[in-house]
């Protein structure tokens, strides 16, 4: 008999900090730069090297800590994490063990273990026309990256599916970098996703066997990976067999998990207390400086917006965790002289324009406010729509213009002729057009069939060029077939 399992996910998220500097040294950080070029005596781990905390990156945690109301602790420590690795050259990671900035908190329904503060290992980089290791290939270490500051992130197993877990993910990204803590460019390792997986029978509370699947750098490869890690750990016990605990590769060409090494214990580290640094102590100035540092978060913001202007839930999440769209059309309401709390249709109508039309003719990572289309020309074209100046088709039209061009919204329309038909003898004689070229689907009307005044509805629209508003051809195609 098969038995039905329910996933139980945690998620640890390692975000590089954006500081000017790496975490212990004075090595300025850049993405791109030629190998070994930012590196000092510390990151390199010479004799003789001693580190100095980066004021910036314990900021930036205590900014991080409010955001998810995490319990800030008064005092913290860091510790030497051992352990050998090429990409590693000191021979132990500066991180923080029993005792992290910030302990506890809560994002949505997620909640948060803690959040401590560390540096970044160096990267590998495998030289190898295979595309897997082999014994006549390479491997080289490029330590630009060594040193950079990390906040670690580690949930609660409160997760219980793939999808859950990416659409969280994509949540406390959003919220980082609305921070402006960090760029959060997954593509560039700014934040990468490791996800702690078990399954148990459904219906039981006792958790079990986890493992842990490594540095995820996409939303997408995250959910495939954790799907294939429940699917593999599913047959596994269905068989009579047991998991074991350990840390796996997901390879998203292949799809295949592969083992790395047994998980280790905080034990195997063998942690203690760096000798070269003070402990932080977190004075009420830096508590100040944290809170004034913070910004209206994501989901405030959803609220203000859905309470304040009457946008639908969908509009507001949509504004509010994709910040450049929310800062666009927050700025495209204010242009308009009838921007007041109460305008809640006209409120929606923008944001329609902003998160449909225009979004979707942007690259994914453009932000509007970058385009040629100013806030005030957005405004204008979704005042014109409302209120039927412009049908909806003449108003995509201007719009394709607007995002090659720019200009001004009422300028095109004149130039191009795109101003409405009204409901008046012109259209009135369009319609009747219409309905003699098209006597069929007519017929089928007359017959009862509403939808059958496809073609004619087609053929009004070509002749005015979307000039016409939908609504009033509809209504006079009812009126004139009776």
């Amino acid at each position: 008999m098969t038995t039905t399992y329910e996933p139980v996910i945690g998620l640890e998220i390692h975000v590089q900090l954006l500081t000017r500097t790496k975490m212990f040294c004075g090595c300025e950080l850049s993405f791109g730069e030629p190998p070994n070029t930012r590196t000092c005596p510390v990151c390199l781990g010479l004799p003789g090297a001693l580190p100095v905390a980066n004021a910036q990156a314990i900021h930036f945690g205590l900014m991080i800590g409010l955001a998810l109301d995490s319990e800030l602790a008064p005092r913290s420590i860091f510790h030497r994490k051992n352990y050998f690795y090429p990409d590693l050259p000191k021979g132990y990671q500066i991180s923080q063990y029993d005792e992290p900035l910030c302990r506890g908190g809560r994002l949505a329904d997620v909640r948060i273990h803690r959040v401590h503060l560390e540096e970044d290992a160096a990267k590998l980089v495998h030289v190898g026309a295979s595309g897997r290791i082999h014994a006549s290939d390479a491997s080289i270490v490029d330590f630009n990256r060594g040193g950079t500051p990390l906040a670690e992130i580690v949930t609660e197993p409160d997760l219980h599916s793939p999808e859950q877990a990416g659409q969280w993910l994509r949540l406390l990204r959003a919220t980082l970098r609305h921070l402006g803590v960090s760029d959060v460019n997954m593509d560039e390792g700014s934040l990468r996703c490791d996800a702690n997986v078990s399954v148990r029978p459904e219906g039981s509370r006792e958790l079990g066997t986890k493992t842990e699947l490594k540095n995820m750098n996409s939303f997408r490869f995250l959910e495939r990976g954790i799907r294939a890690e429940i699917a593999r750990q599913e047959g596994i016990l269905n068989e009579g067999g047991r998991v074991v605990q350990e840390t796996l590769h997901f390879d998203p060409g292949s799809g295949e998990i592969t083992s790395l090494r047994s998980k280790e214990q905080a034990h195997d580290y063998r942690y203690f207390p760096e000798p070269d640094l003070a402990p932080v102590a977190v004075s009420e100035t830096m508590l100040a400086a944290a809170r004034q540092a913070m910004p209206e978060l994501p989901s405030a913001r959803a609220v203000r917006l859905q309470d304040s202007l009457g946008l639908s839930a969908e509009s507001a999440h949509l504004l509010a965790f994709r910040p450049e769209l929310g800062d666009y059309f927050e700025q495209a309401l204010q242009s308009s002289p009838d921007s007041t709390p109460s305008a809640g249709a006209q409120a929606q109508a923008l944001a329609n324009w902003v998160t449909g039309e225009l979004a979707k003719r942007l690259a994914p990572e453009e932000s509007p406010a970058d385009s040629k289309v100013s806030p005030e020309a957005i405004t204008v074209l979704s005042q014109m729509a409302a209120e039927k100046q412009i049908s909806v088709g003449a108003a995509r039209q201007v719009l394709d213009r607007l995002v090659a061009e720019g200009g001004d919204p009422r300028t095109l329309v004149e130039q191009e002729g795109l101003a409405a038909l009204d409901g008046g003898d012109e259209l009135r004689q369009i319609v009747r057009a219409a309905i003699a070229a098209n006597a069929d689907a007519a017929q089928r009307v007359r017959a009862g069939n509403p939808k059958a005044t496809g073609p004619i509805v087609g053929y009004v629209m070509r002749e005015t060029k979307g000039r016409a508003d939908g609504a009033e051809v509809t209504r006079l195609i009812a009126e004139l077939l009776g």
